[in-house]
């Protein structure tokens, strides 16, 4: 880790080998939160960091009493799931189906029952957390605008999504099988970050604020009314992508089992589940004061606490332990971060490489649309060996895991 200074400015606290390693447009970002008068401390920036949308991705900032909705970026709650099998990989290579082996069959099964990309589902899913909203309309009632989005989730409870979100069978370092997704809160918390971004953005001009509209960070103050409804549709959004990611690790589940009973006679045990948020902001104390801690594209890692940091397809993921920095703001990376945009990937990198790549490391891809397959290929993404190696004070891993079947939107 090293600091960059600016002049006026909080400092900059990044997990890279030298300032110029983060490409132009996520220091100019990074510099912007330097220069917010409410930033606390200093800006934390992850080994993973590149440009997002007003914020770095891969970025940490406390603020004292404020919240930036573009600071925690428009899939709240987006994070990943993880659950260790007892089930040798090389059982679900070896054992053959109708439709291929294990491996084949069962992420086959996964793509035609959980929709992907813009799909949702046909008929209303049971969701816990939208029932709980409705039950608490008083907390939302206000954002009138927002109220259809309550209904339309129960649609898109148990989906998957599209870009970088994925499902996949792993295997540890034991050979042994392990399952692995990432999704969050879908247009759900697509809508909710929108519709609060033009709030903050209206409230800022109607203030004067000396915060620059073009830096795209506008804020609300917490003790506002607008701040708590943001802060009660954010929650909202958090706790509705954990669920969205159970349902479907749920339904992962029941699919391997139900695949592994019929081939092979045995039940798989399944253990070591964990489910975390990378897109949110959480009131936190650090160094003694209370601040809401936005970790765009980062995990907590607070002392002991287990999270995940997966890699791009085809590439290595890790399942951590957090050591509780507190210059992070107990944070870390939570993926292997973009080099190439998507676009710059399909241009880049034709569909037939990624392809052979794939089979050449015997990882079984499904997925309706391959076209657009370069997006999320390895060769667009840091390598994530390196970007652990940057945050060895943040983290320690303690399983590391290869891509087996990976179901893309």
């Amino acid at each position: 880790m090293f600091v960059h200074t600016i002049k006026n400015a909080k400092p900059i606290k990044i997990w890279q080998s030298s300032y110029e390693a983060i490409d132009e447009k996520c220091r100019e970002q990074a510099e912007h939160l330097s220069k917010l008068p409410f930033a606390y401390k200093w800006i934390s920036l992850m080994p993973d960091t590149h440009a997002g949308k007003g914020m770095p991705i891969g970025g940490v900032i406390a603020c004292d009493g404020v919240v930036i909705p573009n600071a925690v970026g428009v899939d709240i709650g987006c994070g990943m799931a993880f659950v260790q099998t007892d089930i040798p990989v090389s059982l679900l290579r070896d054992t053959i189906t109708g439709s291929g082996n294990l491996v084949q069959a069962i992420c086959g099964d996964i793509l035609r029952n959980i929709p992907t990309g813009f799909n949702h589902y046909k008929n209303p899913q049971e969701s816990a957390v939208l029932d709980k909203a409705k039950a608490e309309m008083q907390l939302y009632e206000a954002d009138a605008e927002l109220i259809p989005q309550i209904d339309e989730g129960y649609f898109q409870a148990g989906t998957l999504g599209g870009g970088n979100h994925f499902i996949e069978l792993q295997e540890d370092e034991n050979g042994m099988c392990c399952i692995m997704l990432h999704s969050g809160s879908r247009h759900f918390g697509n809508m909710i970050g929108q519709y609060f971004n033009k709030i903050a953005a209206n409230l800022n001009a109607k203030w004067h604020s000396s915060v620059d509209p073009s830096w795209n960070l506008h804020f609300i103050p917490v003790d506002t009314d607008e701040g708590a409804r943001y802060i009660h549709w954010m929650q909202l959004a958090m706790d509705f992508a954990y669920e969205n990611r159970n349902i479907m690790l749920t339904k992962v589940k029941e699919i391997f089992t139900r695949y592994i009973l019929k081939y092979t006679g045995i039940e798989p045990n399944f253990m070591n589940e964990i489910n975390c948020h990378h897109n949110y902001a959480a009131l936190e104390n650090h160094y003694g004061k209370d601040v809401w801690v936005h970790r765009k594209g980062a995990i907590r890692a607070a002392e002991g606490q287990l999270a995940i940091i997966p890699g791009a397809m085809g590439s290595f993921s890790y399942i951590v332990r957090g050591k509780g920095n507190p210059e992070s703001f107990m944070s870390s990376s939570h993926g292997a971060g973009r080099v190439y945009s998507r676009t710059a990937a399909v241009a880049t990198f034709p569909v037939d490489k990624v392809m052979c790549d794939l089979k050449e490391q015997n990882v079984v891809l499904a997925k309706y649309n391959k076209s657009d397959v370069a997006e999320e290929s390895r060769f667009a993404y840091k390598d994530i060996d390196d970007v652990m190696a940057n945050q060895t004070d943040l983290v320690e891993p303690v399983k590391k895991l290869f891509t087996v079947g990976v179901v893309k939107g």
